[in-house]
């Protein structure tokens, strides 16, 4: 969970008393979030011959994006006590919408943005402290270290509208980068920024694209590279008074919420508190327009005997609709249906996804220590396994039973590995790769067992013969089709390494196992039969000639044959690649997952 540090002084401030460490943690205990560390009850650290401020550090739940801040906190908390109601946050209606105009070469590198701008803000140190810390907070959080949102934020005054958000080559934009006096092109700022132990972690976001995201004045004067660094034109400091904020993002979704956060969080600080004024967001290559932000509470239901029943009280739905005005969420009882409530969620609490999040909120607004101790009665229950890890589990049994041993590799491995060292070609449709591996050995997300069971008699190779290990384990397929875009299929692989090729021990175990599963033996012939049956068959993988595929008619379909797996003596070449080119071996690989 994120942590973060607020002024102890302006908190209590904010909240209209005091509080002694014990109190406060009993009230964070309340709400559902933890005090971590009470700072004034240490020696305070010196900092350039000043003595720092006594803080509080409040560790935050990751998905509550509206408490990363002292703001968000103060408020929440404020609501949560009574002292405050939810704040109505509004558009203005400026004489004239500035403008964002959006060029269709953006689809190439970071194709969405959003923004807003705060009018007549007022900054103190320590707002203006808070104002930057919120952008690290949701930069290393939500927006997962820049690759998916990132922010900007410019002194308005010191730019002229309308914008423009292009992708351009590195070679062709220059300007001045925050902080910094010579004024850099594209490509020298990648140079420039590559050692630096700050902004270079962000630079291979973009480094390597034929063009990079920027934004642009009416005097096509740089206002940012996203999502790397601002322009020291447009830099806010303690005296700008109105802020543009841009968020550049390739998660639709999350751009909204960023924007949400930060207008929500810093117009209490506007001439006109929780005003903001929006802009037009204009993409003239799809004949697309849109006012930004979207600030509308979004409308959801509950039950309020789901709510009920999984707390474990009996409130009204009137009484509902109190607690959860406590959390900031604003619910009416249904005219439809008495059990219902009709509840509005605030554009800062998009972690509400269903009624459970209701549910939850009901529950932290009631209390915890208020809520019944019971013991588990008659409602007590076993979990029963799920089917198909209670076949794994008679799998490795019996084969362990066997005289072989269990191994337990990493999921990932190189890509080689994965196809070339087992002879095989990548399609580009089968194995998930990873977009941005640490290293060589964690390219892709296995789709065999076979690499990681090699590798492991690789390092124990000097082991006495025969070695002879299996693993019972899930890989991962592609299909664009489904909502993930990928699923897992459980396999069941054995290798059998010694001074002979051990086939039939192979076939043996395979045998073995089946019948452990009651799944009988039959011929190829007999159709309509369930079972299984074997027949040669090629692999790459393997020796020609001494390879076999698996088949199985099902008892639900046993007119269907599906192919389940293969065996047989592993090609010479595999095993050089892994090193073992001094033993033969044999292996097997099937999915059990026909068999629950």
């Amino acid at each position: 969970m994120p942590t973060v540090a607020v002024d102890k002084e302006d908190l209590y401030l904010a909240l209209g008393r005091t509080y002694t460490t014990e109190e406060f943690d009993e009230l964070c205990f309340e709400f559902g979030i933890e005090l971590d560390e009470d700072t004034s009850q240490g020696e305070l650290p010196v900092v350039n011959g000043v003595q720092e401020r006594p803080q509080l550090k409040i560790e935050i739940p990751a998905n509550r994006y509206d408490m990363l801040c002292f703001e968000g906190i103060a408020r929440a908390l404020n609501i949560f006590l009574g002292r405050a109601s939810l704040p109505n946050y509004r558009l203005s209606k400026p004489e004239k919408l500035q403008q964002l105009i959006v060029k269709p070469e953006t689809t190439q590198i970071r194709q969405y943005i959003s923004g807003a701008i705060l009018r007549g803000i007022k900054f103190t140190p320590r707002r203006y402290e808070s104002f930057i810390g919120l952008q690290d907070k949701l930069h290393n959080n939500l927006c997962r270290n820049r690759t998916l949102v990132s922010m900007g934020t410019h002194d308005i005054d010191t730019i002229d509208g309308p914008f423009t958000y292009e992708a351009l080559p590195p070679e062709e934009f220059s300007f001045i980068p925050l902080n910094q006096t010579k004024e850099m092109t594209g490509k020298e700022l990648m140079e420039y920024y590559d050692g630096d132990k700050h902004l270079g972690r962000f630079l291979h976001i973009i480094r390597d694209s034929p063009v990079y995201p920027v934004v642009l004045d009416s005097k096509r004067r740089v206002c940012s590279l996203p999502p790397i660094i601002n322009s020291e034109r447009s830099k806010i400091t303690l005296d700008t008074k109105n802020v543009l904020i841009e968020v550049t993002a390739i998660d639709k979704t999350k751009v909204e919420i960023v924007v949400n956060q930060l207008v929500a969080m810093f117009s209490e600080y506007c001439d006109e508190p929780f005003t903001i004024e929006p802009i037009e967001i204009v993409s003239p290559h799809n004949g697309e327009s849109r006012i930004a932000p979207d600030i509308s509470p979004r409308a959801t239901t509950a039950e309020v005997s789901y709510i009920n029943g999984c707390c474990g009280f009996k409130q009204t739905a009137e009484e509902l609709t109190k607690l959860l005005s406590k959390m900031s969420l604003t619910a009416t009882v249904s005219q439809k249906d008495a059990d219902i409530l009709d509840v509005l969620v605030p554009c800062t609490r998009p972690d509400i996804l269903h009624q459970c999040d209701i549910m939850e909120d009901a529950g932290i607004a009631y209390g915890f220590n208020k809520l019944d101790r019971t013991f588990p009665g008659e409602s007590g229950t076993i979990g029963d396994p799920f089917s198909l890890n209670k076949v794994s589990d008679i799998i490795r049994r019996e084969v362990a039973m066997a005289g072989w041993l269990e191994v337990l590799p990493l999921i990932l491995c190189s890509h080689d590995e994965n196809f070339k060292y087992l002879r095989r070609v990548d399609d580009n449709q089968t194995a998930v790769k990873l977009a941005n591996p640490k290293t060589l050995e964690y390219q892709v997300v296995r789709t065999s067992l076979l690499p990681g069971a090699l590798k492991t008699i690789r390092e124990n190779r000097k082991h006495s013969l025969p070695i002879k290990v299996f693993e019972v384990s899930d890989v991962a397929f592609k299909n664009e089709k489904l909502e993930r875009k990928s699923y897992n299929e459980r396999h069941w692989t054995a290798v059998y390494v010694g001074r002979t090729s051990g086939f039939e021990i192979v076939h043996g175990l395979l045998d073995r196992i089946m019948e452990m599963l009651r799944v009988p033996w039959i011929k190829e012939s007999d159709f309509g039969v369930p079972g299984y049956f074997i027949t040669q068959k090629d692999d790459e993988t393997f020796f020609p000639g001494r390879a076999a595929a698996v088949y199985y008619r099902t008892k639900q379909d046993p007119s269907k044959t599906v192919k389940i797996g293969s065996f047989g003596i592993l090609h010479p070449e595999v095993l050089e690649h892994f090193e073992l080119s001094s033993v033969v071996a044999s292996a097997l690989e099937i999915n059990i997952e026909y068999f629950v």
